[in-house]
């Protein structure tokens, strides 16, 4: 797919402090606890467990997280979940409506080759045209994907999702598979009201519900409060970072991933430049106004980046300041978008690299 004969190498028994700069590096050690320990809370309270894949795209880290106790996998595009099963991987829900010929050729050929594939649907027109293509096919389980309160896609009351429901299992070449919803975080409450209403609809059509998925680390530890939820999404828990830590989800120990940057101009005391912009560290702010924690200097602040340079603020730091040569450890503000920018990740262990794999999925967004 990416042409590697000018990438700049990383291989196993490497220093990390000698890499050549700007990569993302991930910690194996905080890897490993992260898939653990929110593994460990859904078997605690009764829960499958689906990962989002879109934040590594990586298939050894999705078996990883399958191994752990996941059930299936979540994807958010064709392309990516073509990726994953020709890694091997059978029990797919894709949560996104999927609209247009030659998406739907693509999803009827991945759905002849798995046995487990799920997409969701939240109109009659996303639910026809997966219809007109599957009818006299292979059936394919659909879900209803229901607002409730995250104001992204999906049906906005339990009567049209009952509807819709309906209408899926009525359609050629469609069988209904449940409902789903990505909700605003800590609205646990909402999002039991809306599903309760959404199956006892259901229940009055005479459709059965299997599946009731809810979703997002934002909401990962208010789970066990949303009780008619069957499953749980999340992605960014196996990585984390600073919106994560913002939201209490965890701390700057539990990140696994740092973006590793060099200090290649100090122009004047208060301003340090790294090799690392928007094409390394993402402009995606997340609400912050600034674009990565820096580890060990708590006061500089990433206030710019152009797309090969990071800008920091070094004026409010009062003890040491990084010099040029120094490599700065930094935790982006959303990891998901890190992952598509490289086609490589490197794995280390108490700072010895340990493993190079590829991003397989970086750039199928189709």
């Amino acid at each position: 797919m990416h042409d590697n004969r000018f990438a700049v190498v990383a291989r196993a028994g490497d220093r990390i402090e000698d890499l050549s700069t700007p990569r993302p590096i991930i910690d194996e050690d905080r890897l490993a606890a992260n898939i653990s320990r929110v593994q460990s809370y859904m078997d605690a309270h009764g829960l499958n467990f689906r990962p989002h894949i879109k934040t590594h795209k990586i298939p050894a880290l999705a078996a990883a997280q399958v191994a752990a106790g996941a059930k299936g996998i979540n994807c958010q595009k064709v392309t990516e979940a073509e990726v994953f099963a020709e890694a091997g991987f059978e029990d797919i829900l894709i949560t996104f409506n999927i609209i247009g010929a030659p998406k739907l050729e693509r999803l009827a050929a991945l759905n002849d080759r798995i046995s487990g594939l799920k997409v969701v649907a939240d109109s009659a027109v996303t639910v026809d045209g997966l219809s007109s293509h599957f009818s006299g096919r292979k059936p394919l389980a659909v879900l209803v994907e229901c607002d409730t309160g995250g104001a992204r896609c999906g049906v906005q009351t339990p009567e049209q999702a009952a509807s819709l429901g309906k209408r899926i299992a009525a359609a050629d070449g469609l069988t209904f598979a449940g409902i789903l919803t990505y909700p605003k975080p800590q609205s646990a409450e909402a999002v039991e009201a809306f599903i309760r209403a959404t199956l006892k609809q259901l229940s009055v059509a005479g459709l059965a519900c299997p599946i009731v998925s809810n979703g997002g680390t934002p909401s990962l530890f208010q789970a066990h409060l949303v009780k008619s939820a069957t499953e749980h999404r999340a992605g960014t828990y196996i990585y984390n970072d600073r919106q994560m830590i913002r939201m209490g989800h965890c701390t700057q120990d539990d990140c696994a991933m740092h973006v590793l940057a060099t200090v290649v101009s100090r122009p004047n005391a208060d301003r340090a430049v790294i090799d690392a912009g928007s094409k390394a560290l993402t402009s995606d702010l997340q609400g912050f106004a600034d674009f990565g924690l820096v580890v060990g200097y708590p006061e500089a602040k990433i206030t710019s980046l152009s797309e090969e340079h990071g800008v920091i603020d070094l004026s409010a730091c009062t003890g040491q300041r990084p010099e040029i040569g120094e490599k700065l450890f930094i935790i982006p503000n959303h990891t998901c978008v890190v992952s598509n920018l490289f086609d490589t990740m490197v794995f280390h262990r108490n700072g010895i690299v340990t493993r190079v794999e590829d991003v397989a999925a970086r750039g199928l967004v189709w």
